[in-house]
């Protein structure tokens, strides 16, 4: 992926350059990257595989069945379907390599499974490295500062404090702020 692996052989054979902020994220829930060869699918194992089994077993069926009512497919509507799907197909089939009921084998691997890793909080660098030469030749830093995209949960903190910012400022202006 090309967010993970910023460039191949960046330091030399087999030492590659990978995003600093994903292998943080890694190493916090206990992965080790480990990079795969390029177009060999034997490498990556059983994943890329479900994908297919996904996208023609339920993907196009549900697109279909809603055009037929005069609906389209949204993310809602198909991430309402799809705990059912996978409850009654996906999960409850006798699955062709393994011989065994995925529900089965996930009721057997739950005892072995590592518990889950406290909530990532990311890296958050403050990045003054980069340096510009001015007119008179001079180098000097240049500030920048990493803003890291975050998820609209991240802010429900501050929500208790903007509604009380709100209806001050409604009481004391006589309204509401948003006319």
């Amino acid at each position: 992926m090309k967010t993970v692996i910023i460039k191949r052989n960046a330091y030399g054979r087999g030492k590659h350059k990978f995003n600093e902020q994903f292998r943080d994220f890694a190493k916090h829930c206990g992965m080790d990257l480990k990079m795969c060869k390029p177009y060999r699918p034997q490498t990556k194992g059983k994943v890329e595989r479900f994908n297919h089994y996904l996208r023609y077993s339920f993907h196009n069926i549900f697109k279909v069945r809603l055009s037929m009512m005069g609906y389209k497919m949204s993310k809602e509507n198909a991430n309402a379907e799809v705990m059912g799907w996978l409850d009654y197909t996906a999960n409850a089939r006798i699955h062709q390599t393994l011989l065994q009921k995925p529900f089965d084998l996930l009721a057997e691997e739950q005892l072995h499974l590592l518990p889950l890793p406290k909530p990532y909080k990311g890296i958050h660098p403050l990045k003054s490295t980069e340096r510009s030469i001015a007119q008179e030749h001079r180098v000097k830093p240049k500030q920048r500062v990493h803003i890291p995209q975050r998820d609209l949960q991240s802010y429900d903190e501050f929500i208790p404090a903007a509604v009380a910012y709100l209806l001050t400022y409604s009481l004391i202006t006589g309204g509401a702020s948003w006319q």
